[in-house]
């Protein structure tokens, strides 16, 4: 039998198995499972350090991701207990009722069964992944990079022998560790086994994934995320929300990408903001309205606006009132995150309602708008599908769910 059939087939065995079993269960190899990392940290580390030293043509910025620091560790460890803890999905009553024949009727998350994940450099992937998944009580088919193998395989065979020491079947948790580019396709394929892919990278990858397979996708493409600073727009904390979100991480996909600036409060706020992304080594790129006020900034483009820089540069645009800046968002956002800056409350809901994005936020920076700020614990990535799971996906995001309806002897007639 081809390996790949192999797999999905007895990850679909194991996750008929995995649903049977009960929420404490599943915490307990979550726990564990922390418990081995920890036991086998020196071994990882030193696979983590023969995967960098395998690669000398890797950019600094892809070293960065693939590189387990004592801070990613901890990190690791820690989203494996913090999904522990959290309350089980599985089993929750999301609506019931009785109805006057006496049918007690009622709908329930279920998990959704084998869930693949293909991604690239970040090892906490494989520990999110593996989190998330059974917390839900899915199986897991995890398809990393060829670049962390190694890392992937210590971490696989840890989180496979917790499992099956707490009582899950092994197959819970499986690692491709196939470096054939062959292989995804014949994963994309398995539509008879695998129920939900979820691949984590850029765009590239997402779309060869979407158009390669019939299994449902859940999909982030682009990050382009805005901020709107309205005509009451406190200075101090425009700047200090410009900057966090922005400069905080600029290459991840909640990071800033335009900055949005009512023209009643641009005069005031355009050359604080731009003083301190200047400290930051920030490049600015405005409207003509913008440069008029900030000579020298270079100007933006079209192409700006529609752009995830993913770098040190933010496009900022003049608009007159909240509805040219939300028809912006509208004509030139992802759907990803968007905030407003504001004091006023009738501005924020009008915001919150017009806005059709997956987080919304008022008053603070776009870098929240993730699992951990959210009280989600792990996730396995953001979603800008409207379908399903929508915005950070944990474990609630991966349930399903199904309808039981109780009778005594109830009849249609």
């Amino acid at each position: 039998m081809d390996p790949i059939v192999e797999t999905a087939r007895s990850a679909k065995a194991a996750s008929q198995l995995l649903r049977t079993l009960s929420g404490e269960c599943r915490a307990a190899a979550l726990n564990s499972m922390a418990d081995k990392l920890i036991s086998c940290k020196e071994e990882l580390m030193a696979a983590n350090a023969a995967d960098l030293a395998a690669a000398p043509g890797l950019s600094d910025a892809f070293k960065k991701r693939l590189q387990i620091t004592e801070k990613i560790f901890k990190y690791m460890v820690d989203r494996l207990q913090e999904a522990a803890a959290l309350p089980d999905p599985v089993g929750k009553i999301l609506e019931g009722r009785t109805m006057p024949s006496g049918l007690q009727v009622k709908r329930i998350a279920v998990p959704i069964g084998v869930i693949a994940i293909i991604y690239e450099a970040r090892p906490n992937v494989t520990t999110d992944a593996a989190a998330v998944a059974l917390k839900s009580g899915n199986a897991v088919i995890l398809k990393g990079g060829s670049e962390s193998l190694r890392t992937n395989r210590v971490l696989a065979a840890a989180m496979r022998q917790a499992a099956e020491d707490s009582g899950l079947p092994a197959d819970a948790i499986q690692l491709i560790e196939s470096t054939d580019h062959a292989v995804v396709g014949e994963l994309l394929k398995q539509e008879e086994f695998i129920d939900l892919i979820i691949p984590r990278g850029g765009k590239n990858l997402i779309k060869a994934v979407s158009e390669g397979t019939r299994i449902p996708v859940l999909k982030h493409y682009d990050g382009i995320c805005h901020l709107y600073a309205a005509e009451d727009a406190d200075t101090d904390m425009t700047v200090s929300l410009t900057v966090n979100s922005k400069c905080q991480r600029v290459e991840v996909c909640n990071a800033l990408e335009t900055l949005l600036i009512d023209a009643k409060s641009a005069p005031r706020l355009l050359p604080a903001v731009a003083a301190a992304l200047g400290e930051k080594g920030v490049e600015l790129r405005g409207c003509a309205e913008c440069c008029a006020l900030l000579p020298g900034i270079k100007a933006a483009s079209e192409e700006d606006w529609e752009t995830e820089y993913l770098a040190p540069v933010l496009s900022i645009k003049i608009v007159h009132g909240i509805e040219e800046a939300m028809a912006h968002i509208a004509r030139y956002g992802s759907g990803h995150t968007d905030g407003i800056i504001t004091n006023s409350l009738s501005l924020s809901e009008r915001f919150i309602a017009g806005v059709d994005s997956a987080s919304v936020l008022v008053n603070a920076s776009t870098r929240l708008s993730g699992g951990g700020d959210y009280g989600m614990g792990a996730v396995v990535g953001i979603s800008t599908d409207r379908l399903h799971a929508r915005g950070p996906v944990g474990p609630a995001e991966l349930c399903s769910y199904k309808w039981v309806a109780v009778g005594s002897g109830q009849t249609r007639s």
